[in-house]
């Protein structure tokens, strides 16, 4: 019995739309790259397998690299994003990736490399803002080290019009409350312990 993920028909039709195209058509093995993408991730949580031609690891990376260098995930998350967005509240927050040991050796031409060192080790840190529904909606990627109100300074000037964004209380910051509120949004940030004033939430 085959453990692939496929996409439905109707997923598909949904993503259609954001894929790169020779002469208007996606190529006919871009549902079977999907697929093959999404298995990646089922293999790590625990076993499924890649399907076609994409059951070598070397062939689906060199693929999936390509889509990432060329924005194209990043473009499929945003375009599903905005559908019926939900911007009445929007949220923002980070989280660390950990980097391979190998990573910090490997020479990258032309642009630095997003891995900085804290306490869990050699780390990057993806910031992200999504909608009320957990959508995303901007991304932000930095060296593990970077504060989380500097990832919001980066997609401050791209946030959506909102009410409300609530955040933990590493986006405690009066600068970064004051320019939410020119915003015209409310803040919902916890102070910090170590504040001379408290904030009202």
């Amino acid at each position: 019995m085959s453990n692939h993920f496929r996409l439905t028909d109707a997923q598909m039709e949904r993503l259609k739309p954001f894929f790169p195209g020779s002469h208007g058509k996606p190529p006919s093995t871009t549902g079977v790259f999907c697929a093959a993408s999404s298995s990646s991730t089922a293999m790590a949580c625990g076993g499924a397998t890649h399907p076609g031609k994409y059951s070598r690891a070397k062939i689906l990376y060199s693929r999936w690299k390509r889509w990432s260098d060329n924005g194209i995930f990043a473009r499929i998350m945003m375009g599903l994003a905005a559908e019926q967005a939900e911007h009445k509240t929007i949220v923002i927050d980070a989280t660390c990736l950990k980097a391979l040991r190998t990573a910090p050796s490997l020479r990258v031409r032309g642009r630095g490399r997003q891995i900085g060192r804290t306490k869990g080790g050699m780390n990057t840190k993806l910031h992200a803002v999504a909608d009320a529904k957990g959508r995303p909606i901007g991304f932000f990627m930095s060296a593990g080290q970077v504060s989380d109100y500097t990832g919001a300074a980066a997609l401050l000037g791209s946030l959506p019009k909102a009410d409300w964004l609530p955040a933990d209380l590493g986006y405690d910051a009066d600068w970064l409350r004051e320019a939410l509120k020119d915003k015209g949004m409310k803040v919902c940030i916890p102070g910090r312990k170590s504040r001379k004033k408290a904030v009202r939430l």
